[in-house]
């Protein structure tokens, strides 16, 4: 009897038991394995959970906090897709330092201007970039809690050449007015730079191109003034002279007009088809009488494919006005002058070549600039106003097209331009 009621006692228990375990600790450890997966990012395959009514109302509660955290992570996601479109799309280098100077934010062009290989949030600044002066002014600002500017020079592998950066620092300040990091944007102002020493050396030549002819002007001008009745020789030689220098006033001031001309907005082309060959000999024709002088040779050579393109004639004739001149003018006696046409591709390249004194490597790239002479003392000597190949380049390039020029020192020069057949 004792026996019978120790087992119903005992099955009692274990139904006791059985059903504790299956209504409370069973769900716990479902729930457990669900917020594990949740953390994990991953989702359950299932947020039902066996057992009461409040391990049932957790798992629906952790259902909601699983979709709310899914839209949130969308949310984020989506916000720093648009922040890195927008630091990507922003021309400026961008570096955001925390008040430890480590960095917090980069874009790409801060990477490339720096030549990093990535992101480097979260790493100190002195790890990645050294630079004395950017040190200075991080720290600068971050002392003074105030806006700061500075200029950074950074060498540019790919040119060989220095580039000029302005960086403008900005102190990023919390709810009590404590400077917590920076802010600094850096502009590239390297053309700014080139362009604002083009200026300056064009207003110096100019001074430099009309001081010579009138201080000589002004020399005489007070000689007869001193003088009024000079001997006829004497008055045809420097009335000769004055004649001299002020032509080559009045050929400066017409190059100086015809620059700003073609390099204002309101420059236009009259095109029309051009019969190259045409061209050329007429060129020629107008030139038979200094050709003559110096006993010069002119070979016209133009290919069937290049006999006509669409420009502007008076232009082009204007282009290789310039370029014989300088043929010209540095040939030697009995030397060979040679008028090309030809095409390349949709282009057509028109080039005049001599055998004269060449130009050297050094000053090569740079004979298409106002006013540079690569030899000065002949040049000057020669004639001319320094502006005739400049010319040459902005016509080419009004047309759409552009000029290239090759030397040898002793071996003569050739200068093309390359302009679209159809522009």
């Amino acid at each position: 009897m004792w026996w019978l009621i120790l087992a119903i006692i005992c099955g009692i228990v274990a139904v006791t038991v059985l059903v504790f375990w299956r209504k409370w600790a069973a769900p716990w450890r479902q729930i457990e394995e669900l917020v594990t997966q949740i953390g994990r990012g991953e989702r359950p395959p299932t947020f039902l959970v066996d057992g009461g009514a409040d391990a049932q109302r957790v798992g629906l509660a952790l259902e909601s906090i699983f979709a709310r955290q899914q839209e949130l992570d969308r949310q984020m996601a989506g916000r720093e897709s648009g922040t890195q479109t927008i630091l990507g799309a922003v021309q400026d280098g961008l570096l955001v330092v925390d008040a430890r100077r480590r960095i917090t934010l980069t874009n790409r062009t801060f990477e490339e201007l720096f030549g990093l290989r990535g992101p480097a949030a979260g790493v100190p600044l002195l790890e990645t970039v050294r630079h004395a002066t950017l040190d200075w002014l991080i720290a600068e600002t971050l002392r003074t809690g105030e806006a700061m500017r500075s200029e950074l020079s950074l060498a540019d592998s790919q040119t060989h050449s220095e580039r000029h950066i302005e960086v403008n620092a900005v102190p990023i300040k919390n709810a009590l007015d404590e400077t917590t990091g920076a802010v600094l944007l850096f502009h590239d102002i390297t053309e700014l730079k080139r362009l604002d020493q083009i200026r300056s050396d064009f207003v110096a030549n100019v001074s430099h191109e009309l001081r010579t002819p009138l201080s000589i002007l002004r020399g005489y001008v007070e000689t007869l003034l001193d003088n009024p009745k000079p001997s006829r020789e004497e008055l045809a030689r420097i009335l000769a002279i004055m004649e001299r220098h002020s032509k080559r006033l009045g050929l400066l001031v017409e190059d100086l007009l015809s620059l700003a001309q073609l390099e204002s907005s309101n420059a236009t082309l009259a095109l029309s088809v051009v019969r190259v060959e045409e061209l050329f000999n007429n060129v020629v024709r107008d030139w038979r009488e200094k050709l003559a002088a110096k006993n010069l040779k002119v070979i016209v050579d133009v290919s069937p494919d290049a006999s006509t393109l669409r420009a502007d004639e008076t232009r082009l004739q204007e282009v290789l006005y310039n370029l014989l001149e300088n043929a010209v003018k540095y040939s030697r006696e009995k030397g060979q002058i040679q008028l090309q046409a030809g095409r390349r591709g949709p282009e057509t390249v028109l080039s005049v070549s001599d055998d004269g004194t060449g130009i050297s490597k050094e000053d090569l790239p740079r004979i298409f600039e106002r006013f540079y002479r690569a030899d000065k003392a002949r040049s000057r000597e020669l004639g001319g106003t320094g502006l005739g190949l400049a010319i040459v380049k902005h016509i080419a390039q009004l047309h759409g097209g552009r000029v290239e020029a090759e030397s040898e020192l002793g071996k003569g020069t050739t200068i093309r331009v390359v302009l679209p057949t159809h522009p």
